[in-house]
C-alpha cells in the first residue's frame, strides 16, 4: 500500500508538470509571498525596481538560447512583484477590481544563453483612463546591455487606474507624459481595435442576411 500511495502521488506530480505549466504555478504565489513579505515597499509608484533572474534549461529553444516565449512568462513575474511592493494590486484589490493584460509588445535586441543572469527593470511609465503602462527591460549582468525591451499594458477592471493611484497615494496623481514610442504603440492598439470591431460587425450584419 505504501508504494501504491507513492507511485499515486508520483503520478500526479508527473501530470502536474507535464500537462499544466507546473514551475509557472508554483513560482506565482512564491513569487508574491517573496515581495510581500520579504523585500521592502517601495514608496514612489514611478521608481524603477529590478528582479533578478538567470536562464535555466528549460527556458532554451532548439537554437540553445532563450526562448522567445520565455521573455513574457518572465516579465509577468517581474511585474507581479512591481506591482505588489509599490502597492497597487492592494490598492486595486481594495476598489474590488482586479488587473488583467491588455496589451504586450516585445522587442528582441540580443539573445540570452544557458545560466546567463540577468534582471528585469520594470518601471510604471504612466496610466490611461483604463489602464497602467509599464516598461520592462531585459538586461544582461554581465555588461548593462538591454537584450529586451517588453512594454505592457495592465488593464484595470472594475475601476480606474487613476481610482486605485489615488487610493494608494491619498490624492489625486496627473499621469506622466507617456513616452513617444508608448504613444504610437496605444494608436496601433486603437487602430487595431477599430479593425476589429468592425469585421465583427460585418460578419453579424452577413448573418442577419
Amino acid at each position: 500500500m505504501p508504494w501504491l500511495a507513492l507511485a499515486a502521488a508520483l503520478g500526479a506530480l508527473a501530470a502536474f508538470f507535464a500537462c499544466l505549466d507546473g514551475w509557472y504555478l508554483l513560482r506565482m504565489p512564491l513569487t508574491l509571498l517573496y515581495a510581500r513579505w520579504a523585500l521592502a515597499p517601495v514608496r514612489d509608484l514611478l521608481q524603477e525596481q529590478s528582479f533578478p533572474s538567470w536562464v535555466l534549461p528549460g527556458d532554451l529553444d532548439c537554437l540553445l538560447h532563450m526562448n522567445n516565449a520565455r521573455y513574457p512568462r518572465e516579465a509577468d513575474l517581474a511585474r507581479a512583484v512591481h506591482l505588489t511592493r509599490c502597492g497597487l494590486f492592494r490598492a486595486v484589490r481594495e476598489l474590488g477590481a482586479h488587473t488583467v493584460l491588455a496589451a504586450a509588445a516585445c522587442r528582441y535586441r540580443r539573445s540570452l544563453h544557458l545560466l546567463e543572469r540577468f534582471a528585469i527593470r520594470t518601471r510604471l511609465l504612466g496610466w490611461d483612463r483604463r489602464a497602467f503602462l509599464l516598461e520592462q527591460r531585459f538586461v544582461r549582468a554581465r555588461d548593462g546591455f538591454v537584450c529586451a525591451v517588453l512594454h505592457v499594458r495592465q488593464h484595470v477592471a472594475g475601476a480606474s487606474p487613476a481610482e486605485a493611484v489615488e487610493r494608494l497615494c491619498r490624492r489625486k496623481v496627473e499621469s506622466p507624459d507617456l513616452p513617444e514610442e508608448v504613444l504610437l504603440w496605444l494608436k496601433y492598439n486603437e487602430v487595431s481595435s477599430q479593425k476589429l470591431r468592425a469585421e465583427s460587425d460585418f460578419q453579424e450584419d452577413n448573418k442577419d442576411e
